[in-house]
């Protein structure tokens, strides 16, 4: 996510909605992958990206920059889209995401790498699909991300020993599988 001077942030809490405009510029791109990564469908993670920055714009003139913006939308993300992906898996079970079918069709001509590329995605869509969902929020948050454990702790609003449990916990669940090649549990 990109820096935002905190001049913008401060118009952006005043309901300047150009100044608004430049927050969701620089941080929309963050957010719908982070909720992507955790609905695991491109549909929810536009509803979750939406979601957010309504949240963002009602709550933004009562942050007290105590903690980083950052780290506010990486909290606010994260429950949203867990509390999506509750829903969705619960409501719509044998739904078909079908905007990540099309996605992973390749085109007439693409390219070896594109494949390459699609591949491995879907392994790594895989391999966090089987993770219980606090491991693999953690697992995000870390690894693809690039949050601190801090950082993490403050997202998720838990103790930063229980972010060291969980990734580690995590980590072993990915090797056991790949070892395995079956389901990481």
């Amino acid at each position: 996510m990109q820096d935002i001077p905190l001049d913008v942030l401060e118009r952006a809490s005043r309901k300047d909605l150009e100044a608004f405009e430049a927050v969701y510029r620089a941080a929309s791109g963050f957010v719908y992958n982070v909720a992507l990564r955790i609905t695991r469908n491109s549909a929810d993670a536009e509803e979750v990206t939406q979601d957010v920055f309504m949240k963002i714009y009602r709550s933004l003139e009562s942050f007290e920059f105590r903690s980083s913006f950052k780290t506010w939308v990486y909290r606010i993300t994260v429950n949203t889209a867990i509390n999506r992906y509750r829903r969705s898996s619960k409501d719509e079970r044998g739904r078909v995401d079908y905007d990540g079918l099309i996605e992973s069709i390749p085109a007439s001509g693409s390219t070896a790498d594109g494949a390459i590329q699609r591949d491995n995605e879907a392994r790594l869509d895989a391999l966090l699909g089987a993770l219980s969902q606090d491991h693999r929020v953690c697992i995000i948050l870390r690894e693809i991300e690039g949050l601190s454990y801090e950082e993490i702790a403050a997202s998720l609003n838990i103790p930063v020993n229980t972010v060291r449990s969980r990734l580690k916990r995590a980590r072993e669940a990915l090797l056991e599988g790949k070892k395995e090649g079956g389901p990481v549990k």
